[in-house]
């Protein structure tokens, strides 16, 4: 039951105490540092704590990021609604059981591909394609949900999207902050992670509401606009990547020039 979960829950994150007294032993050995705390002083970064939605809006590198997040959670939120209204007429334990499964086979894969495939999938084809690769297997997977729109091939796209994000393009999207100097990414950050992300939620929401509430559309139908979004955002990525790219290019011009040699 829930106490047992609880217990459980209890139990693991009792587990990251000696994981962290291991790694203090570990700093004070190979590195020579006994110092508890770290000294931050210098990290301190001053100026209006407003700035960051004005680098984020005057910066159109930032606005693709933005963008980016905004089509993700856009089609996270259709997901999350059809699957809602798929299972509804399934009693609890059986709603439990289904989505226990699918988690279990998300992080399974999330593991599997972040292990073996994320790193060597960016070193191979770069950024551009790594960036594009989830919206476009989404984009797939909704054209295939609107011509069959059955809750195993729901199940199915959110296994795959879910995994993908997790393993893929998250860790990517990542790395895209990286082309933008200190301030700027701890300033702007979190007005992409937080407004924007929990804003697209909140938007997404009440399109999806129009769309089946409003219009009437069915699963196929709404499944058939996701589709039109994710074409949007592969091209958004793919955009992105393009950018980082040259921007990569740029500071590390010898690393370039060596790889083109």
């Amino acid at each position: 039951g829930t106490e047992s979960l609880m217990l459980i829950a209890s139990v693991i994150v009792a587990l990251t105490i000696p994981v962290i007294l291991y790694l203090q032993r570990l700093k004070s050995i190979e590195l020579h540092n006994d110092e508890v705390t770290a000294d931050l002083s210098a990290a301190r970064i001053g100026g209006n704590p407003f700035a960051g939605f004005r680098m984020f809006f005057s910066n159109p590198y930032l606005l693709g990021i933005g963008l980016f997040i905004l089509l993700y959670t856009s089609i996270g939120s259709f997901a999350y609604f059809e699957q809602k209204n798929l299972l509804v007429d399934f009693d609890r334990a059986a709603r439990t059981q289904i989505l226990g499964g699918v988690d279990f086979v998300v992080n399974c894969l999330t593991f599997a591909i972040g292990m073996f495939a994320t790193g060597r999938i960016v070193t191979r084809f770069g950024m551009p394609v790594t960036l594009a690769l989830v919206p476009v297997f989404v984009a797939a997977g909704l054209l295939i949900l609107a011509v069959a729109p059955l809750l195993t091939v729901l199940l199915a796209f959110q296994v795959g999207r879910r995994a993908g994000n997790y393993a893929i393009t998250r860790p990517a999207r990542e790395m895209l902050f990286t082309a933008v100097d200190r301030e700027t990414r701890f300033k702007a950050k979190p007005v992409i992670d937080i407004a924007v992300y929990r804003g697209g939620d909140a938007v997404s929401s009440i399109a999806f509401a129009g769309l089946t509430d409003g219009l009437g559309l069915g699963l196929g139908a709404v499944a058939a606009v996701g589709a039109g979004i994710a074409s949007v955002w592969t091209a958004i990525g793919f955009y992105l990547g393009r950018l980082f790219d040259r921007t990569a290019d740029v500071s590390h011009p010898s690393a370039a020039a060596s790889e083109t040699a």
